[in-house]
């Protein structure tokens, strides 16, 4: 592996726990779940079938990581913090949702390392252990993830975008679609700029909206009435993940007939309890998209990664296998 970080430490990545992803205690007692669309019984184990949509949201522990790199890359600016499982496998890039950083995949580190993929996942500008930057230039964080794959060496990747993760992988992609194997967007809003589309997305956030807690906006009803334990840690890496506000602008303005130029395998996997961005959402944008795949996790809110992993991980893992080389 190329990388030109000289501040990289290599060392096991204990479960995610009070302190963290990168530093806390060994797993979680009672940890998110996931779900998707397809046959079978609900299953995190890797290769394991993709549950059902009738199947019951269940409570999956979150299972020890591997071991991963902890470093920083360099931006203009600023130094941005990141993990990476290493070795020779096809590389995926995860990009975290404005609620979380690189602390939000502890169900999916350790899927795709022991799936063979080199996994990797940074905190952007203001985030969990990366600088601000200077105020009066924040670069874009389409900017910042190509200095990022630079920096470590990658040529080509799987961008895995949740949310707010989902438009900057968005902006790469319209940007730098030569470096993507593949495009993955989970619940994300993605900047669209045409007038019907943002005049939609403001119908569905009233006024008073962002007054309450992010748990009850970010998670679904199913697993904050089932999951106590989960809620709870998921809150502790939203508490922790933002240190410094920082506003990054897309390095486009895209607009549908933008978006319908994009030829890079999409894939958009979301939640059918989302309330920032339903499944009619996804619709909308799948139809802007040529040769899109669509999923949709039944019993599950904005971050079916987190909240349903059972469906997230083996969807995502099939659609990467088929666009990996």
């Amino acid at each position: 592996m190329t990388t030109n970080d000289s501040a990289e430490r290599t060392g096991g990545v204990p479960g995610i726990g009070r302190r963290g992803l990168l530093g806390g205690v060994t797993a979680l007692a009672a940890g998110g779940a996931a779900l998707a669309v397809g046959s079978g019984t609900a299953s995190a184990a890797l290769g394991g079938p993709i549950p059902g949509p009738a199947s019951p949201l269940r409570i999956i522990p979150v299972p020890p990581q591997v071991q991963a790199k902890e470093g920083y890359v360099q931006v203009p600016g600023a130094r941005l913090y990141y993990w990476d499982t290493g070795g020779h496998g096809t590389p995926v890039i995860f990009l975290h949702p404005g609620t979380g950083s690189a602390e939000s995949w502890p169900y999916q580190q350790p899927y795709f390392a022991k799936a063979g993929y080199r996994v990797i996942a940074y905190s952007r500008r203001g985030y969990f252990k990366s600088d601000a930057g200077p105020k009066e230039d924040t670069g874009s964080g389409a900017g910042d993830l190509h200095a990022l794959v630079e920096q470590l060496g990658i040529r080509k990747f799987h961008a895995v975008g949740v949310a707010a993760g989902g438009g900057i992988a968005l902006d790469y992609a319209l940007t730098h679609p030569e470096r993507l194997l593949s495009l993955v967007l989970s619940g994300s809003l993605t900047g669209i700029t045409d007038q019907a589309y943002k005049d939609m997305l403001s119908r569905l956030r009233p006024e008073g909206f962002y007054d309450m807690p992010a748990d009850f906006i970010e998670l679904g009803p199913s697993y904050r009435a089932l999951n106590p334990a989960g809620v709870k840690e998921w809150v502790e890496i939203h508490d922790r993940a933002v240190h410094t506000e920082v506003s990054q602008a897309n390095i486009n303005k895209p607009s549908w007939a933008d978006v319908e130029r994009i030829r890079v395998p999409t894939l958009l996997l979301w939640g059918d309890g989302d309330l920032y961005s339903p499944p009619s959402v996804q619709r909308v944008m799948a139809s802007h998209i040529r040769g899109v795949e669509t999923v949709v996790a039944n019993e599950s809110g904005h971050m079916p990664q987190w909240e349903r992993s059972d469906v997230f991980n083996p969807t995502l893992n099939k659609f990467l296998r088929k666009h990996s080389r």
